[in-house]
């Protein structure tokens, strides 16, 4: 009561008489003389003067330090008491940041607490769902605002965390005959393999400002799209026919392998901050290169070649991916009716207006692996004026057939060049070479 209505000096005004309630007796010894103690450091000042110790007498660290790291309530507490003590005796504060985060609570928003038998134990994650998946839910997590745990949450980011590994399988699977002396040169790519390219550029950007930011959830959400939208969902999924049945040297295979290479060192090194150990266990697989370190860890970011920043590349094939997304959607209405299996059954025609139609035309020979298809016709709307890319892709009218050309029994294809070998009656022209 008197601390609240005369201050903490009362401690150093009054001696210890002055300071208890009269009649104090100690229950132990029954004695009514204390002594005040004088060997007392308030806790603030001691941790807020803790860089004295801790960064003036590094000789692997030194003064001020670069970020102080604790939770939000420290900025009334630890950061300020720090700021004190370093302005009046340093004449600058103790940090050149500081970064707080919020705490850990369940599911439903509350505090974890063992009372109330919510708490989910590091060790418990780990068992089931491994170490990477617990830091993965760190990483995911904003975690400037409190910060949520529950089971259906890491169920949520272990799915995530598969389809990351995954993807990275998938690329390694693709380069067990490549060797970085078998690169092709960047002009030397297909558009496709350099539009992943400058995807890639991008995400390399985007991501390493993040890690600059501390914002890690956001490079999380980066690099699950990018894995699983740009990559999987649409270049691998393309480039899978070319992967598989191309000649294992042919010069677009090669090519392609060349792009699954960097981007596939190009994400371990990006990922290797929040998933260390499925980082480095990927690296130790990478194609042999007596010029790589030995671990990721001992690797910087990647340095990528500014060619692969391409836009008007970009924007072109951001026009031919729309062209794909119809096909694809027509595609699956008519496997809804039954009338189609798989999508390499199909024929596509496709009616356009004169400018898409002659973008259409430039890249004909892509549309085919595009759609995933056996066939791609186009045709040309008759007449109209001129329109903007957006109403020219309204007008865009495409119809599936089923094909009557036989199938290859080495890509799946269907081909009127099926039977042309006899030595190889069963395979299309390409296959059969």
């Amino acid at each position: 009561d008197r601390f609240e209505k005369e201050g903490a000096d009362i401690w150093f005004a009054q001696d210890a008489p002055g300071l208890l309630p009269s009649g104090t007796v100690c229950p132990n010894c029954s004695s009514r003389d204390f002594d005040k103690e004088h060997d007392i450091l308030d806790v603030w000042f001691d941790s807020g003067v803790s860089f004295a110790a801790v960064l003036e007498n590094s000789e692997s660290l030194s003064f001020p330090a670069d970020m102080y790291l604790e939770g939000s309530d420290q900025h009334r507490g630890w950061f300020h008491s720090a700021l004190l003590t370093s302005v009046e005796t340093r004449n600058r504060a103790p940090y050149k940041s500081v970064l707080t985060h919020g705490f850990v609570v369940d599911g439903k928003g509350e505090k974890m607490a063992k009372s109330k038998r919510n708490v989910i134990a590091p060790e418990e994650v780990i068992k089931s769902y491994g170490v990477e998946v617990l830091r993965l839910w760190v990483a995911s997590e904003d975690y400037r605002e409190d910060i949520t745990i529950s089971d259906e949450i890491l169920k949520r980011l272990s799915e995530s965390y598969r389809k990351i590994r995954n993807t990275c399988r998938f690329l390694l699977g693709n380069l067990h005959d490549f060797t970085p002396a078998r690169a092709v040169e960047y002009e030397h790519l297909a558009e496709l393999d350099r539009w992943a390219l400058h995807q890639l550029y991008q995400l390399a950007g985007r991501v390493t400002a993040a890690y600059d930011a501390c914002e890690f959830h956001t490079i999380y959400h980066l690099l699950h799209n990018f894995c699983v939208t740009d990559l999987s969902a649409v270049y691998l999924d393309i480039l899978k026919d070319n992967l598989y049945c191309s000649l294992p040297g042919g010069a677009s295979r090669k090519a392609s392998q060349t792009a699954l290479h960097v981007i596939l060192a190009s994400l371990i090194k990006l990922m290797a901050p929040l998933l260390p150990f499925t980082a480095d266990e990927l690296w130790g697989y990478l194609p042999a290169d007596p010029s790589r370190e030995e671990s990721v860890h001992l690797a910087r970011f990647p340095r990528l070649d500014p060619r692969y920043l391409d836009t008007p590349l970009a924007e072109k094939w951001q026009m031919l991916f729309q062209v794909r997304n119809r096909g694809l959607k027509m595609l699956e209405e008519k496997r809804a009716e039954k009338l189609l299996g798989n999508s390499l059954e199909a024929e596509i025609v496709l009616e356009a207006p004169e400018q898409l139609f002659n973008l259409l035309t430039d890249n004909h020979s892509v549309l085919e692996d595009l759609c995933i298809v056996s066939r791609v016709t186009l045709r040309k709307a008759s007449g109209g004026p001129e329109l903007t890319p957006a109403a020219a892709m309204d007008k865009l009218q495409v119809s599936v057939v089923r094909t009557a050309a036989g199938k290859c029994e080495r890509c799946w294809k269907y081909s009127e060049t099926v039977g042309e070998s006899p030595a190889h009656p069963s395979l299309c022209r390409r296959c059969a070479q």
